[in-house]
């Protein structure tokens, strides 16, 4: 657990779309209860709906995230030069990185004051382009196609070629990437707690390379060789202005820390309630046959 914090602010950020009334309100009067300013910041990605007065964010502030998963990764990423915690409000389904449901949100508040939390301190992908300025991300760094065509990408890990693949391009996941777009190319699921990261190939046009887990303290080189078409990056789901077509990636620990209450375990536990994970048909099956059934 977490000692005792008394925040010096609470720093919003907010989903575009989502209902967040109720807990806008509720945060409103929790922060006059306590003598806390509320202003709202932005993350990469961040919404330009303002709930909030605008405000930078400063040392001792607690920021609190409005929405969903994509909304808590706009937080942290705002969060993260001033090692801020990061609590999200889940307005919507729970997430993987939401902390509770909005009908919690007040309860989770008193909680944080009282030392009741736990920081869950997450790694990062730190990347480092042969032009231009390093970038990180906490799901993953794509190489993506542009159009028509293939890009060719050759992938290297502590200068050890892994393979050059010709087709839609590649993802560089973290561990907690890799229950997202990695696992939706064909790539495993790392353990959060596991400190390394995982290259998995897009749409690969002949060869053969399976999915690589690579240890966190290992350099993983990336060279583009675009096609007619060109190629983008995409750092979190989000194009970024990176025209070099070579990339140092390396996995940096505790680049930012989630509010969290309870123990996580793995997280397959939500994977399985969001469907990410998903039981085989024919043991459904059977359990229907047999109410009793448990394995």
């Amino acid at each position: 657990m977490a000692a005792a914090y008394k925040p010096s602010r609470v720093a919003l950020v907010v989903h575009p779309t989502r209902t967040i009334d109720r807990p806008v309100e509720t945060l409103e009067r929790w922060a006059r209860e306590h003598g806390l300013e509320v202003v709202q910041v932005r993350g990469r990605g961040g919404s330009d709906r303002e709930v909030a007065t605008q405000g930078e964010l400063a040392e001792g502030d607690l920021v609190v995230a409005l929405g969903g998963d994509g909304t808590v990764l706009s937080a942290l990423r705002a969060a993260a030069p001033k090692g801020a915690p990061v609590l999200g409000i889940a307005c919507g389904s729970l997430g993987a990185l939401t902390a509770v449901h909005a009908d919690e949100f007040e309860r989770a508040l008193d909680r944080v004051p009282a030392g009741d939390w736990t920081p869950r301190p997450l790694p990062a992908l730190a990347i480092h382009p042969a032009e231009g300025e390093d970038e990180w991300a906490l799901n993953d760094f794509v190489v993506a196609r542009h159009g028509a065509g293939q890009v060719i990408v050759e992938v290297s890990v502590d200068g050890e070629l892994y393979v050059r693949l010709a087709g839609d391009g590649l993802i560089v996941a973290s561990p907690l990437g890799s229950s997202a777009y990695s696992m939706a190319a064909g790539g495993p699921l790392l353990s959060p707690t596991l400190h390394a990261a995982v290259c998995t190939p897009l749409a690969m046009h002949g060869g053969s390379a399976a999915p690589l887990v690579v240890p966190g303290g290992s350099d993983i080189q990336v060279r583009v060789h675009p096609g007619h078409g060109g190629f983008e990056v995409y750092v979190d789901g989000h194009v970024v202005p990176l025209e070099a077509v070579d990339y140092g990636i390396s996995v940096h620990e505790d680049k930012v820390s989630l509010v969290t209450f309870g123990d996580l375990g793995l997280g397959l536990t939500g994977l399985r309630e969001r469907g990410l994970i998903a039981d085989s048909p024919r043991v459904l099956a059977r359990d229907a046959r047999r109410p009793d059934a448990t394995g």
